[in-house]
């Protein structure tokens, strides 16, 4: 991740740096990286499976981007006050046969006081799409600038 971690209490541009700092670790598909993003302790509800620690996220991040192939994240800010952030996403992937699906979602992000994620809960609702349904095409890697966000997508 960044070496400069954005820190609480978040004004809305901060919050919005955080989500996008966020979106982008998870679109390089880096589970050692992106677990230095949260805390040694760091504790996570992901759909029904509960995460303790940083091993425990590369553990989870190594099998969920094993399972869920060419993935492409969205996220935007849905609201923020302190050290906690809410935000929805939406990210596309396909498994190993080639069906490709659409994930939407909701987390709630709480921070410590340098700016590492201690908590994260997540509801995640997936939806079978074709291939030609699919909006998030750039190339693997970080999104580019000028891709719509969510809102602009219509999600």
């Amino acid at each position: 991740m960044n070496a400069q971690p954005l820190a609480p209490p978040f004004t809305r541009e901060t919050a919005v740096a955080k989500v996008r700092r966020a979106e982008d670790g998870w679109n390089t598909r880096d589970p050692e990286n992106v677990a230095l993003a949260y805390t040694p302790d760091s504790r996570w509800r992901n759909r029904a499976e509960w995460v303790s620690g940083r091993e425990e996220i590369v553990g989870f991040l190594t099998r969920k981007w094993a399972r869920e192939l060419d993935y492409r994240l969205v996220k935007e800010l849905w609201a923020h006050d302190g050290d906690r952030i809410a935000v929805r996403f939406a990210y596309e992937w396909h498994d190993d046969v080639g069906r490709w699906h659409r994930s939407f979602g909701n987390e709630n992000w709480e921070f410590d006081g340098a700016g590492l994620m201690r908590v994260r809960h997540a509801s995640i609702n997936d939806l079978p799409i074709g291939e030609a349904d699919r909006r998030f095409r750039w190339p693997l890697g970080r999104r580019p600038d000028d891709h719509p966000g969510l809102t602009a997508l219509g999600f």
